[in-house]
Formats: C-alpha cells, sequence, structure tokens
C-alpha cells in the first residue's frame, strides 16, 4: 500500500533552501519515492488552513517512507531544511489497491 508525505513549508532561507531542494530528489528516488506535488498554486476550497508551499510525496510504502526519512543520506542534509524552513510533516498511508477501483 503506498504512503504520502505531505508537507507544509515555510521558506526563511531561499538560498539555503534552494540547497535542500537539488541534494533531496535523489534521496527519495533511491526510497522509491516521487514527487506529486512540489510548490505550484493551490486554492483554498474550505477551511481556514492557509499553506504556504505543499509538498506531497509517494512512496510504495510506509515502511519506505520511514526508511528515507531515517537514512543516512538524508540525516545528512536535514539540517539544511530545518535551518532555511519551517515545516510541517506529516507520513499517511494511502487505501488498499482494491479500494482504488470502482466497478461497473
Amino acid at each position: 500500500m503506498s504512503a504520502y508525505l505531505i508537507a507544509n513549508v515555510v521558506i526563511k532561507d531561499n538560498d539555503k533552501f534552494k540547497d535542500y531542494m537539488k541534494a533531496t530528489p535523489p534521496i527519495i528516488k533511491k526510497f522509491g519515492g516521487r514527487f506529486l506535488v512540489r510548490g505550484g498554486d493551490f486554492q483554498i476550497c474550505e477551511g481556514n488552513w492557509n499553506p504556504e508551499r505543499l509538498v506531497v510525496v509517494e512512496f510504495e510504502s510506509m515502511q519506505k517512507a520511514k526508511q528515507f526519512y531515517n537514512s543516512p543520506q538524508y540525516k545528512a542534509i536535514i539540517h539544511l531544511r530545518q535551518s532555511s524552513a519551517y515545516t510541517e510533516w506529516v507520513f499517511v498511508d494511502g487505501l488498499p489497491t482494491s479500494l482504488n477501483h470502482t466497478s461497473c
């Protein structure tokens, strides 16, 4: 079952955060992840949530998402994110494949 990293990012230091953005994709790919959303325009439809920059990464499983986060490769660059941005992160399980299909 897929798992997703969903993050809200408030960038404080653009130059340092760009270094983080360059370093992250190969590590995510190594753990079977892929970006689905990486910033971009959004529209608030309901509620008071007002994220600044949304990021959504799909992983093959929750195990792979946690392996990414706890990997030595990611730990070596996490300081770039933590010192250049305020972030809120969650990992969430996706739906089982059987629930993603409807029958006619």
